[in-house]
């Protein structure tokens, strides 16, 4: 039985201990492998992460084998590749120490001892980047540990039935031979409290089985009596047997082939049953939780997942609710003591980051050091403009640049046209695929309604000039937890020049590394990577799409990069300081109606409502997106009506019988002629 997932298995092409390899099609048709975790061991958690880890980390080395789908959720967890990508399987269960055999091969050994062998002791498999609780990563770099010096013994206890026999068929082995020494203790390297990887703990590649006793070795050479004599030893043979009755070959080759014409028939027909009552699986729903890592980037959530993943379904969520934010500031350079202009003409510069929608009336979250900066890093900031200005008028040399903004920041400020007046600033929003400098349509105007300090979350609230714009679902902080993964969203560039630069969505799943308390009252959660400097601003998701914390700048390491985040708790704090309340509109819960469709399959629900969505303008691209996707998945299932395959099934099956029995014909006819 093949296990949930949107293709129809049929054929096996290789098991191992722990899972087995089919040849699969798609709802179209198209062939890929299938790798899949089985047994006993399915239901193992330590073997569930082992498998999991394995097809993540081939998916993220250079020129390895990528997936195109996964169920790690599953009862039975399962891997699909395009059929194009050879041993993509084999590598995945090769990983895991588990090489594959031909599903048509006999366990080696004898039975009678096949079922004696103890099953061996896990191993506990690690997540990719995250330490074991026992023995620090940075301890034990796993290129430091030879596969030899590793115990061999990964297969869960759990996998093996009480018959001894794996559900593959291969027979459970004991400890490679070369991974433990013959005391039975680890080889040092490798300190006895930390676990390695499932797929370092395989030295040999291949599993050991039992083998028949060798012949036991012949008696000494040396002389020995004469046998006694026998007197019915004589060659001659005293008493001739009867001829053999003459074989009735030509009744039994006919009876073998009518039993050939019957079975191909009855297989046709069975085929026939099998194939008719297929019909196409539904799309498989969300995963419970996140792997550890993502396979691509780009705008589209579909780019950057895995198809019907929990993080292509978190981000379909979450994404028309995220805003690209802008803010222009306009004032003059001023000398502190004196007033007296550093230049005669103001200064322009603006700030990028990330935000999203909280409500339908068109309230933003954003970083509060992008919006509303405090006046000496905005002074820092229309320094260093001005100072590139006299670079390009040769007045200035860019080596000297930065040396030119040191000595003159502590003795100057940054004011509006009157010296006592604060500077001018503006802040513009864009949905979807944004573009840097734009103050007109598609951009859409906004005001600094209220901020959070730097060590408070750093965060701000802005109102925008348009309603109904598509929102997001603010969610749970427990979800922050070392050792937790999110998915990370947020805006960011691959263009040079920023001026007029294309921002695109870009995101990952990260892990969360470690709690910080030292950046102020609130605590800060750190992650493991960044998508950007224009994401701080941008969200921390769950696996249902909700926001669980906002990306911040890491004042305390990591190069200042974006791999901080503040807890939810803070926005709402923050929310319901200025009397707002977090809400989805009505186009917000028809559309996540219309997704949740989409991804069980029901294309129908999904076309209809996402259209609706789509239609009502209110800046949603994805839902047009989707409901293209379903629309053309109702048109390839629409192109293939069922008809009946019974007619070629049963002629093709009476083919073979035919060939079968004319072969026989054939050998008797010739078998005839001989005996002539």
């Amino acid at each position: 039985m093949q296990p949930e997932g949107p293709y129809r298995f049929t054929e096996a092409s290789g098991v191992c201990q722990v899972g087995s390899v089919w040849w699969a099609v798609d709802g179209q048709d198209r062939l890929l492998t299938i790798a899949v975790l089985e047994g006993a061991a399915a239901a193992d958690r330590p073997w569930r992460e082992a498998f999991t880890n394995a097809a993540d980390t081939l998916a993220q080395t250079p020129g390895g084998p990528r997936y195109v789908n996964a169920d790690f959720a599953a009862a039975r967890p399962w891997v699909a590749y395009p059929a194009e990508v050879e041993n993509a399987a084999d590598k995945l269960f090769g990983l895991l120490g588990m090489p594959l055999r031909s599903p048509h091969l006999e366990p080696v050994g004898d039975p009678a001892t096949r079922g004696a062998t103890p099953a061996p002791t896990p191993a506990t498999p690690t997540t990719p980047g995250r330490p074991t609780p026992a023995t620090p990563t940075s301890a034990v770099p796993a290129s430091a540990v030879p596969a030899s010096a590793v115990p061999a013994s990964a297969v869960p206890a759990s996998a093996v039935p009480a018959s001894g026999q794996p559900a593959s068929g291969v027979p459970v082995s004991g400890t490679p031979s070369s991974a433990v020494p013959a005391s039975g203790a680890p080889v040092s390297g490798m300190p006895g409290s930390g676990a390695p990887p499932v797929w370092a703990a395989h030295a040999t590649g291949s599993p050991v089985v039992a083998t028949a006793p060798a012949e036991p070795p012949a008696a000494h050479p040396g002389f020995a009596d004469p046998p006694p004599h026998d007197p019915f030893a004589s060659p001659a043979r005293r008493i001739q047997p009867s001829p053999p009755p003459r074989p009735r070959t030509g009744l039994r080759l006919g009876v073998a082939a009518l039993a050939l014409v019957v079975l191909a028939a009855g297989g046709g027909l069975a085929a026939w049953a099998v194939t008719r009552g297929a019909d196409a699986p539904s799309p498989a729903g969300p995963a419970g939780a996140f792997p550890t890592v993502t396979p691509a980037a780009g705008f589209r959530p579909w780019s950057q997942a895995a198809p019907y993943s929990a993080q292509e379904r978190a981000l379909a969520t979450a994404a028309p609710g995220l805003v690209f934010v802008e803010a222009v500031f306009n004032g003059y350079l001023r000398d502190g003591r004196t007033g007296a202009l550093l230049n005669p003409t103001p200064v322009t510069f603006q700030r990028r980051c990330s935000g999203f929608v909280v409500d339908p009336a068109g309230h933003v979250l954003t970083n509060g050091q992008c919006v509303a900066p405090d006046e000496p890093v905005a002074r820092e900031r229309a320094l260093y403009t001005l100072g590139r200005i006299l670079v390009a008028g040769k007045k200035l040399t860019s080596g000297e640049l930065d040396g030119w903004v040191r000595s003159r920041t502590a003795g100057t400020r940054f004011t509006g046209k009157e010296p006592d007046r604060p500077p001018s600033s503006q802040v513009f929003v864009q949905l979807n695929q944004a573009t840097g400098g734009l103050t007109g349509t598609p951009a859409i105007a906004g005001e600094v309604v209220r901020t959070r300090a730097a060590d408070a979350g750093d965060l701000a609230l802005v109102r925008v000039a348009r309603p109904d714009l598509p929102a997001v679902e603010l969610g749970d902080a427990a979800a922050l937890t070392p050792g937790g993964v999110v998915a990370v969203a947020g805006y960011h560039t691959v263009d040079a020049d920023f001026r007029d630069a294309t921002y695109t969505l870009r995101s990952k799943t990260v892990q969360v590394t470690a709690t910080d308390t030292g950046q102020g009252p609130v605590p800060l959660f750190r992650i493991g990577d960044d998508i950007g400097i224009y994401s701080h601003g941008g969200v921390a998701l769950d696996p249902a799409g909700r926001v669980v914390g906002v990306l911040t700048n890491d004042r305390s390491g990591a190069g200042g990069a974006n791999r901080a985040v503040v807890p939810v708790t803070a926005a709402r704090e923050l929310l319901a300081e200025a009397g707002v309340t977090p809400a989805l509109g009505d186009a917000d819960r028809l559309y996540r109606r219309g997704l949740d469709a989409y991804f069980t399959g029901r294309d129908d629900t999904a076309v209809s409502q996402l259209d609706a969505v789509a239609r009502g303008g209110n800046g949603n691209e994805l839902a047009e997106a989707y409901r293209q996707s379903a629309a053309d998945r109702q048109q390839l299932t629409a192109a293939a009506p069922e008809q009946s395959n019974l007619p070629t099934v049963l002629f093709s099956g009476l083919g073979g019988a035919l060939l079968a029995a004319l072969a026989i014909g054939v050998v008797l006819l010739a078998r005839r002629r001989s005996r002539r």
